[in-house]
Parts: structure tokens; sequence; C-alpha cells
């Protein structure tokens, strides 16, 4: 424990003096954090060492903000901002009615630390310099691509088999799940550095390395959710380039329901013949697998804590269970019918597995509609300040932020990690670089 205090007081010295130089060691070491539950006895759930900067990052920036407002009314009132808000002002209701109060007073506030120091002072990181934006991207896939060369070296003395795909990674994450997610959000970011601007030889050449080294690890996470993710990216990221206006869209998106509707019988049918294994290191069969909802144990699992989180719903539909609490309460509403082999009661392999459905189930309906109020503000500017800023560096870096955005969110439907270091440090700082350019670039009256 004495070999950790000459860290804390060069933290203490740069988080008084050198408060930007905090936010990005911070975000240097997010890739790199671990978590000490793996480590401890005693059930205590701490990133070393993100969390303990976040804390004190939160405390001086609410010390701050009581000598002086640091945060203009265009920041507070940004619709982005109000939706935030909002949501941390619900979860502080359901913390209140929660089934576990102190569970859930937690949850606020790890989400007060993601939230204030990410989200809101990253608005004033990357407004201070534009530059930060790639130095935010830099700092972040470079300790990321240490945890990708570290974990190719622990599969490949285990013969890159797909079994322990699923614990190579440790201890930076958790499972494959997580792994793969980050590393898909990462992924559009280092195609942004590569065509941003012209690079040095040297540079380009770094960044071809570390674009082939992501695609690897990407491949070797066997992933499948990760996979899809970045297809769902080059969907996004097509109908930008080709400005496919949103009226279309819909129109596409009402057909495509209504012809699920009327064919869902055959389709569930042909779901159920489906019996391709995720447990295999072929390609081809783990992509078929996706859609296997007869033998396959991962989606079988899946569907279990989603019917959990909806059968938690409807019995506390308006304020739910309590913030953070899914995982404490949900193992007595699963139904034998949908148990797999990988299931507990006790909650340790995992959450709701959706980020969407955990907030329904913890914080009611309106709660998933927040985050989907949220998601749907963070996609609308994101591509509406891409439409009318200026060509260079940044417009390119705004498009790929978006594009990993998009993996994460599409991720979302089925994992969440929202409650982690690893996936909070970049959705909520590439959110604060949309709204700050929002900010820099707003709409001109003709």
């Amino acid at each position: 424990m004495l070999n950790i205090i000459p860290f804390v007081l060069v933290m203490a010295y740069v988080a008084f003096y050198h408060f930007d130089k905090l936010f990005m060691i911070l975000v240097f070491f997010t890739p790199l954090s671990i978590n000490i539950e793996e480590f401890v006895d005693g059930g205590v759930g701490l990133f070393l060492p993100t969390e303990p900067i976040l804390f004190g990052m939160l405390m001086l920036i609410i010390f701050n903000q009581l000598q002086k407002n640091r945060f203009d009314r265009a920041i507070i009132f940004h619709p982005i901002s109000i939706i935030i808000i909002l949501q941390l002002l619900w979860i502080v209701f359901t913390s209140i009615t929660s089934e576990l109060p102190l569970v859930s007073f937690k949850f606020l506030l790890t989400k007060l630390w993601f939230f204030i120091p990410i989200y809101f002072y990253g608005i004033l990181f990357f407004r201070a310099n534009e530059k930060n934006i790639s130095k935010f991207i830099w700092l972040f896939v470079s300790a990321l691509a240490i945890v990708v060369v570290y974990t190719l070296i622990v599969h490949a003395s285990n013969g890159f088999d797909e079994k322990s795909s699923h614990w190579v990674m440790f201890p930076f994450f958790k499972d494959h799940t997580s792994y793969g997610a980050i590393l898909a959000l990462s992924f559009p970011l280092l195609i942004g550095l590569l065509y941003s601007k012209k690079q040095s030889p040297l540079l380009k050449s770094c960044l071809i390395f570390l674009i082939l080294l992501f695609t690897t690890g990407i491949i070797m996470s066997y992933t499948r959710a990760a996979w899809l993710s970045l297809f769902g990216a080059l969907i996004v990221y097509l109908l930008i380039k080709f400005k496919v206006k949103f009226k279309y869209l819909a129109f596409l998106g009402v057909i495509g329901i209504l012809f699920i509707a009327a064919n869902w019988v055959e389709i569930q049918h042909s779901l159920e013949r489906n019996n391709a294994e995720h447990a295999t290191e072929n390609m081809d069969e783990r992509i078929e697998s996706m859609a296997n909802i007869s033998s396959d144990a991962s989606n079988l699992e899946r569907i279990n804590r989603w019917t959990c989180a909806i059968d938690l719903w409807q019995e506390r539909p308006f304020l739910g269970w309590g913030p953070g609490t899914y995982a404490m309460v949900y193992g007595p509403y699963q139904q034998s019918r949908n148990l797999t082999i990988i299931s507990t009661a006790s909650g340790t392999k995992g959450n709701a597995h959706s980020e969407y459905l955990g907030p329904l189930a913890e914080q009611g309906l309106i709660g998933m509609l927040l985050m989907f109020v949220l998601i749907g503000f963070i996609m609308y500017y994101g591509i509406s300040v891409y439409n009318r800023m200026p060509n260079g560096e940044v417009r390119v870096l705004l498009l790929v932020s978006i594009l990993g955005l998009v993996t994460y969110f599409a991720h979302g439907f089925l994992n969440n990690y929202l409650d982690t270091d690893k996936a909070t440090v970049p959705v909520w700082g590439l959110t604060a670089l949309i709204v700050m350019l929002d900010l820099r670039y707003p709409i001109t009256k003709k």
C-alpha cells in the first residue's frame, strides 16, 4: 500500500494544477484498468486506477463549480445535456423507491462520476483546443492496443482456440464480449486517424499496423455482436455518405416491420431449425449461430435475461425495481423452460444483457424511453453537425466518432457495459465531442 503513495501525490498535484492532463491520464488508463473485485474478497467492485481518479475529478469539479460557474447555459441547456440531467434526476427518484436503496444510490454515484467528469468536463476539454480530439482518440486506442497485443500473446499460447478466447483478455476485460464491443467501437476511430489528414510515412505505417492489429483482435475475440455492430456502422456510413432522407428510412422500416409481422410464424420456425453453435472457430458457423434460438446457450440465456427484465417491468411498470438492482432481483423470475446450462440466480454472470431492457426493469418505462431519446438525440445532432461542418480533419473525426457510437448502441441490444469505465469513457467522451461541435458550428439562418 505504501507504494501507492507517490502515485497518489502525483495525481493530486496534476489534479490541482493540470486538470486537463488528469483527464488525459484517465483516458489512457481506461483500457488498462483492472477491477479489484476479481482479486479481493468482499464483493467490492472498483476499477483501478480509473474510478478513484473519476471520483476525485467529480469532487474537484463540484467544488470549482460552487466557486465559479464553468459550464455556460449553452452546455447545460443543450438537448443532450437536458436528457442526461433528466436521466440522473430519474435515477435519484427511482433510487428512493428502490427495492435495494443502498445499491441504487451507489449506482447513482457511479453515474455522477461517469457523466460529470467525462461528458460535462469533456465538452470543456474539447472546446479548449480542437487538437484535443485527436489526443483523446490516440490515448484511448494506443492503450487499448497494449491490451490487444497482450490478449493475442496469451491467446497464441493457448493455440488461438475458441474456448480460451473467452478469458485471455483478463484481467483488463472480464470476458470476450466486452472486449469485442470496445474493439468494435475503436475500429472506426483508427480509420479516421488514418484518413483525417495527410500523415507522415512513419505515422501512416503505425496506423496501418494498428488497424491490422485491431482487425485480428476483433476476429479472434469470437464476438458475434462485435462483428454485427461493425456491419451496422457500415450501413450508417453509407446512409450518411449518400444523404438518404429520414422519411425514406422510416418508410422502409415500416415495410420491414409489416413483413416480419405477416411472416412471424414462418420466421420463428426457421430460427428454431437453426442448430449452428457459437462455440466453433469457423466464422461462417458463428455468424449463422446468431439466429440459433433452439440450442445455442448464449442466445438462449439472453432470451432468459430479457424475459426476466420484461417480467420485472410488468410487475413494477412505472418506477421499476431500482437502478442497479437487476442482478440481485431477477433470479426468482426465471422460468424453468428458459433456463440454460449457464443460468444462475446469483447475478454473477452478467446483467440484463441489454442497455435498454436493463433500464426498463430497473427504472420503469420512463427509464428506457430516456435512454432511447438520448441515443436518438446523439445520432441526430451528430449527423446534423457533420452535414454543416466544413471539410477537414475534425469533420472526419466526427464522422468516425458517430460510427464508433453506432457500433456500441447496436451492441447495446445484446449486452450492457455502460456501468464500466471501459465503455463509459469512450461513449460519453465522444458524445461530449458531438455537443461541443454542435455548439461551435450552430445552424446558420438563411
